[in-house]
């Protein structure tokens, strides 16, 4: 709320400035977002509400201004506590989510491809979160791992996909598509829908998905990492514990997992990171990440760091 007047006093309200955005801004869709959001997954589970109320409150107070979450992120638990937090929402806020799979009667996931799904997904999204717009709906597609491999008449071509996805546009329901999973060549078919995100796996670590970053970066397309520090299943690397990430943070007097993070908001100017956590201390640790600056010597340490066959 703003208020007017010919003159000015001591007891006249003063607007409070607004947060600065967390790693800067840079563009999702028609949105200008900071460049550490929020992934809004771990706040299903063991989290309790007071818990989840108090960090997104903690998140937007931040400055954060982009949300990434999903309907199937436990069961709805996650959009029912983003709406129980922050509606009604700032207007500058961006709710992102997800389509392409769904909760299955035994509790896991399972594939929901097919036009149809994706509408009830997208429709799920709006209720769920109290909107009438999603700023960005991310596809997620179902053929190349990690997770769920799509089979049998969930196999669904792409155009019918974006098809679909371009109609809810079309209606208002979402400003943009992005895609979620995906190689190269299905980024270069996508295209002509507009797609302003795609959401891949990739890391300091991890750049087997380096042909598509190219494509984001040839067509100004955001890019927002999943697993940024490196895998999440057990067994393989983590950014955390390589010692080259671990001296240099030692060396800048950062964590591990900021430095990782800063690598990653360095090597291109739209990528777009939405760490999660369920606790506001570590909120705190992952948007300091934008505050970490690389040294060329640290940058070239780092681009080295890639395993041999984990560059596309």
């Amino acid at each position: 709320m703003t208020t007017s007047s010919s003159s000015s006093s001591p007891s006249d309200p003063t607007p409070a400035p607004s947060p600065a955005r967390p790693g800067g801004t840079a563009k999702l869709g028609d949105h200008a977002v900071a460049r550490i959001g929020f992934g809004a997954m771990q706040l299903e589970g063991s989290t309790g509400e007071r818990e989840a109320t108090a960090v997104l409150r903690a998140v937007v107070a931040a400055g954060v201004n982009h949300i990434d979450t999903a309907q199937f992120y436990g069961a709805g638990i996650c959009n029912d506590r983003i709406r129980t937090a922050l509606a009604p929402y700032p207007d500058d806020l961006a709710l992102v989510s997800k389509v392409g799979a769904d909760n299955g009667p035994d509790g896991g996931l399972v594939p929901a491809q097919r036009p149809g799904e994706l509408r009830r997904q997208v429709e799920a999204n709006l209720t769920a979160l109290g909107v009438e717009r999603l700023a960005v709906v991310n596809l997620r597609r179902l053929d190349i791992p990690p997770g769920l491999i799509a089979e049998g008449d969930q196999r669904v071509d792409l155009d019918s996909q974006l098809a679909e996805l371009s109609a809810l546009r079309d209606e208002g329901k979402l400003g943009g598509i992005g895609l979620s999973a995906i190689d190269a060549d299905t980024l270069r078919a996508a295209l002509p829908a507009g797609i302003v995100c795609v959401q891949n796996g990739y890391s300091v670590l991890d750049r087997s998905a380096e042909p598509v970053l190219d494509l984001c970066r040839e067509h100004g397309i955001a890019w927002v990492p999943f697993f940024p520090l490196g895998s999440a299943f057990p067994g393989l690397p983590k950014a955390t514990e390589n010692p080259t990430v671990v001296a240099l943070a030692t060396e800048l007097g950062a964590t591990p997992a900021q430095v990782a993070l800063a690598w990653l908001l360095a090597h291109y100017d739209g990528t777009l990171l939405i760490p999660g956590t369920s606790n506001t201390a570590h909120l705190g640790e992952n948007l300091a990440a934008g505050d970490v600056v690389l040294p060329a010597s640290a940058i070239t340490e780092l681009d080295g760091l890639a395993a041999p066959g984990r560059i596309g």
